[in-house]
């Protein structure tokens, strides 16, 4: 899911939720009660679900073989049934009779279709990485084969047979993604380049549809799709959002009665902290530094591949002061890469952040990080530095996240100068650096399900989240036995995925900051909204308000 800023997703990908009164003067009361007014942090990039970065929304409007539940639990989507093979590598998916919200029958081509449409190399899908896994997909992806080779086929309108080059035990929920949710080829065909350019040239697989979209405005609406198979449940009839990006903003509104909930942010977190409105939703969200290790720059280049120096920028770093005084909103300090909460070893419970940890990395020391520096900055033959943070100004923590690593890193490491280069926005400033333009970006990841591997996927050699060029062969070779050699077995798998994160984490191959937690106010007649920590963060088809 992915990057995501603070997955501003990945990408936009952390969607933030608030309730916002839309008639002039009125309240809500005197309204529809089941419209369920939203506020977003940033406007919805993109419905093309081929080419989106981030899917925290859209599994409210496409619906793969499962969909996502509470507690990250996999629930029936619009496969009836499924099945696997005792080898685990061939995967039966019976499709129940359901509608496209235009009326046209969802088939076992629609899947194969969207499928090929995603993967193929011309889609440039910046999520195709995926698909790694299904048979034939890493081949297509390296363009060394034709997307209609993906192990993927019809075998009649009801029945879609995936076939996999190895066994993923966590197949089952990335099959909740909307990554994996079917298209209309007619519907494509038909719209031709105005295909996902405004909400009615799509039509919509879950629970609801979108109106008044059009890929730049700062207001749109979730409506309840009568055709979805599973539409009696769902009792909304509208969400509308509209971008809301300043908190204090939306703590007005809220005390005004025109907002349900809405998020809080610094010294708001330590005034509602007791309130009884005041509830945290933690997400997978971990922010990082991203180092350009192919910088043009000679000297950069050089210090941004010397191990002491991002370890000193790293141990330069209060995490705690960071996330209780500088941010202020509930977020927590990381062990390492991988989020917490997101997933526990099979054979103990517990949880990977905990097993992943490498000592002197990620702590505060002030001590040990002057001395990585000066033995890096000997490394490398220079006495000072000067280097670019990038941003993207659409986060609210932007502003204080940069000036706190600006003012700390000259504070304590010598010769070292900083300038700040803020993108209008983190999609932006993710398209700089795709392009290798940028020293040391802040980035994050939120994951796109509960599995160690959705984190540790992105520092692969040639992903496509890899900006910054990190390479480590041992890496690699513990990943690839992850995925590969030990796919089947649970416990040797984790085992190989925590040591290939204590090489990174050793490595600061990217540096975490934070991960995510964000606080609200919220009324107690909402009710029925489902949160995930990972993947389609948010779920409104059971919501409803009281």
């Amino acid at each position: 899911m992915k990057i995501t800023g603070r997955k501003f997703g990945a990408v936009l990908l952390a969607i933030g939720v608030v309730l916002v009164l839309t008639a002039c003067g009125q309240t809500k009361k005197s309204q529809d009660k089941q419209t369920l007014n939203l506020s977003a942090t940033a406007p919805l990039p993109t419905i093309d679900i081929s080419k989106s970065t981030g899917y925290g929304q859209t599994g409210n409007v496409f619906e793969s073989f499962f969909r996502l539940g509470a507690n990250g639990q996999t629930e029936p989507g619009l496969a009836k049934s499924a099945t696997v093979s005792k080898n685990g590598l061939t995967w039966t998916f019976k499709l129940r009779d359901a509608k496209w919200s235009n009326g046209d029958r969802i088939i076992a081509q629609d899947f194969v279709y969207s499928w090929r449409r995603t993967i193929n190399p011309a889609t440039k899908s910046q999520y195709a990485y995926l698909f790694n896994g299904i048979k034939n997909a890493s081949k297509i992806n390296a363009g060394k084969a034709s997307p209609n080779t993906l192990g993927i086929k019809a075998l009649n309108s009801r029945t879609v047979v995936v076939s996999l080059d190895k066994p993923m035990t966590y197949f089952k929920v990335l099959m909740a993604y909307p990554l994996f949710a079917p298209q209309n080829q007619r519907v494509i065909k038909k719209y031709g380049k105005k295909y996902a350019t405004k909400s009615e040239y799509m039509v919509y697989s879950g629970p609801f549809k979108i109106q008044h979209w059009n890929g730049t405005g700062n207001k749109w609406q979730f409506v309840k799709n009568p055709n979805y198979w599973d539409a009696k449940v769902v009792k909304l009839k509208k969400v509308n959002f509209t971008v809301v990006a300043d908190p204090g903003t939306g703590l007005d509104l809220y005390q005004r009665d025109k907002l349900d909930l809405t998020p809080l942010a610094n010294q708001q977190v330590k005034n509602y902290k007791n309130d009884k409105a005041f509830k945290e939703y933690p997400y997978s969200y971990v922010s990082f530094l991203k180092y350009n290790l192919r910088d043009s720059n000679a000297t950069l280049r050089k210090a941004l591949n010397n191990r002491n120096i991002r370890l000193a920028l790293s141990l330069a770093l209060n995490r705690q002061a960071l996330t209780e005084k500088v941010l202020g909103d509930g977020s927590e300090t990381p062990t390492g890469f991988v989020a917490s909460g997101l997933a526990t070893d099979p054979k103990t419970g517990v949880d990977f952040s905990k097993q992943q940890a490498v000592k002197n990395t990620v702590n505060y020391n002030v001590k040990l990080a002057k001395a990585d520096w000066q033995r890096g900055m000997r490394q490398i033959g220079a006495k000072n530095l000067h280097f670019t943070l990038l941003a993207g100004a659409d986060q609210t923590v932007t502003s204080p996240l940069t000036q706190y690593l600006k003012g700390q890193w000259e504070k304590e490491l010598p010769g070292l100068t900083v300038d700040i280069k803020t993108m209008a926005t983190q999609q932006i400033a993710y398209q700089s650096a795709a392009k290798g333009d940028f020293d040391v970006l802040i980035s994050g990841w939120g994951a796109d399900f509960n599995d160690p591997i959705s984190f540790l996927q992105i520092p692969m050699s040639g992903t496509s989240y890899n900006f910054g060029h990190y390479r480590n062969e041992a890496y690699d070779r513990l990943v690839n036995r992850a995925v590969n050699a030990d796919a089947n077995n649970p416990e040797k798998r984790w085992q190989d995925l925590v040591s290939a994160a204590k090489i990174f984490n050793a490595d600061q191959g990217m540096t975490p900051l934070y991960q995510q937690v964000t606080a609200y106010l919220q009324r107690s007649d909402v009710h029925g909204i489902v949160h995930n920590t990972a993947g389609t963060q948010w779920s409104y088809k059971t919501a409803y308000i009281k």
